[in-house]
């Protein structure tokens, strides 16, 4: 189940594309909170009116950059995991390889949900439900990928490759030491070589 199958969306005309450009950028790099819409307005080089008209308020701005970002990394992560060949060690080690690709092309600030999550935290918030969907479905990917290696401890290992994952992607954001997507992935090959 996707993570925006219930959240509302819009369709995208060329100028609302423009728009959610300029936020994923601006959002990405200074804050969803700090960002106002005259800013994203200017940097797409639309009018107010348009903007309001395509998409009404900055928080169905806010749904569309975080699911248009879910829904790339998802086909992102496939391509890694298709490449990676069938066997689900190498697809576990996949997602830390595709996690690193995106950071070197996306920027190292961290993932965009965990930095989203850190100003929307109220469960009434239409991107809300993006934010967490898209953690669970990591958290169902790898304890999946996990119930192909040792099935009876396909939630214990599924959760603590989720762990080693989603810290980090936190550590990676905070460059607090080189490499930390390369030194999680080390320790899920040694988790599953434990498994």
């Amino acid at each position: 189940m996707g993570s925006n199958e219930t959240t509302q969306r819009i369709t995208m005309t060329p100028a609302a594309r423009r728009v959610i450009e300029a936020a994923e950028r601006l959002f990405y790099e200074r804050g969803i909170h700090a960002v106002g819409v005259d800013l994203i307005a200017a940097e797409a080089g639309v009018t107010k009116k348009t903007l309001y008209d395509r998409f009404g308020c900055k928080e169905q701005i806010v749904v569309e950059y975080l699911a248009d970002r879910d829904e790339r990394w998802r086909v992102f992560l496939a391509d890694h995991m298709n490449a990676a060949g069938p066997t689900p060690a190498a697809r576990v080690l996949a997602v830390f390889d595709a996690a690193r690709a995106w950071a070197a092309q996306h920027g190292h600030k961290g993932c965009s949900m965990v930095n989203a999550h850190a100003e929307i935290s109220d469960p009434a918030h239409p991107a809300y439900p993006i934010i967490t969907g898209q953690k669970r479905w990591m958290l169902t990917l790898f304890t999946d990928l996990a119930g192909e290696i040792a099935p009876e401890q396909a939630g214990r290992l599924g959760r603590a490759l989720m762990l080693l994952h989603e810290g980090a992607l936190v550590a990676e954001g905070l460059s607090i030491f080189p490499d930390a997507i390369g030194q999680a992935r080390e320790q899920a090959q040694a988790v599953l070589a434990a498994a």
